[in-house]
């Protein structure tokens, strides 16, 4: 499958956004641009980046097959993830998942026959306080049973955009991976939307109720941009090279050591006056014999 002129021209984009040298950062963005186009991480996917990145196809392909997030094979518009780790278990995720792969006549990681949904179980969604937890194209559906579960997946076959507990809007699969390559998707509603739930801001009102804060912060602390850090490093390779150029300062020459003649006989010209022996006895009690 040939890739549009779009992309071609947006993957241009998300190279330059990356120093020199180190392009090969912008694989992440760029697999997501091809599953926008393509709805999954397709063997023509990993080619193209590879070519546009100038390295092998097995180094394309490690990291698409590392994350979860990059589909390996054609998926639905809707992906729906049902939390099965421990938590969401035991408060009813096992048979949530159950309910929903009845619903859809799929078990984990198959699509649908009309290939609009997609269902899979996943290992955890970071969200045990709403537990049990479902989500939509990584949208949260929060303390989902299995018969509301059920009533959302009917939802979506019935071609509704359900809201999400929290967060923005629902988008298909090829519209959020277009906005994880990192550009703006203009669909209305497709920002970030509503506050956070009760369980998210426990925390801080326990810390606001008993006066825990983080010392020493101060929330004006710039923050350094890549062009902050490049100029302090070109300011310090600059300094060193400096420092290089100068020549070391000469050491101080040591003072000519001056023998005098009672040093030539013996005795040490620092030695204190009180320790040289006088001319004459001066013995007490006993007169000079001059």
């Amino acid at each position: 499958m040939a890739f549009s002129e779009e992309t071609y021209t947006r993957a241009k984009e998300i190279i330059a956004r990356y120093p020199a040298g180190h392009e090969r950062s912008a694989l992440l963005p760029l697999l997501h641009l091809v599953q926008s186009e393509q709805g999954f991480v397709s063997p023509e996917g990993v080619t193209f980046c590879a070519e546009q990145l100038g390295i092998t196809r097995a180094q394309v392909g490690a990291v698409a097959t590392f994350y979860t997030m990059y589909k390996r094979r054609p998926t639905g518009d809707w992906l729906v993830s049902v939390c099965t780790n421990t938590m969401c278990g035991v408060l009813g995720g096992n048979r949530t998942f159950e309910a929903l792969s009845a619903e859809l006549g799929v078990g984990h990681d198959e699509t649908t026959t009309d290939g609009t949904i997609t269902l899979e179980h996943a290992e955890c969604l970071a969200a045990c306080d709403y537990a049990p937890v479902v989500t939509v194209n990584y949208e949260f559906f929060d303390n989902m049973q299995a018969e509301q579960a059920t009533e959302l997946v009917r939802q979506l076959k019935d071609g509704q955009r359900p809201a999400p507990t929290r967060g923005s809007r629902l988008c298909t699969l090829k519209e959020m991976s277009i906005q994880l390559a990192g550009f703006d998707e203009d669909r209305d509603g497709a920002v970030a939307e509503g506050p956070a739930a009760a369980p998210t801001l426990r925390g801080n009102q326990l810390a606001e109720q008993h006066g825990i804060t983080v010392p020493g912060f101060d929330p004006n602390t710039p923050i350094p941009t890549q062009a902050d850090r490049e100029a302090a490093k070109a300011a310090a390779e600059a300094k060193a090279a400096e420092e290089k150029k100068t020549p070391p300062a000469p050491a101080p020459s040591a003072a000519p050591v001056v023998t005098s003649p009672a040093e030539e006989k013996g005795l040490s010209a620092n030695k204190p006056a009180s320790d040289a022996k006088p001319a004459g006895d001066v013995t007490p009690g006993r007169e000079d014999p001059s």
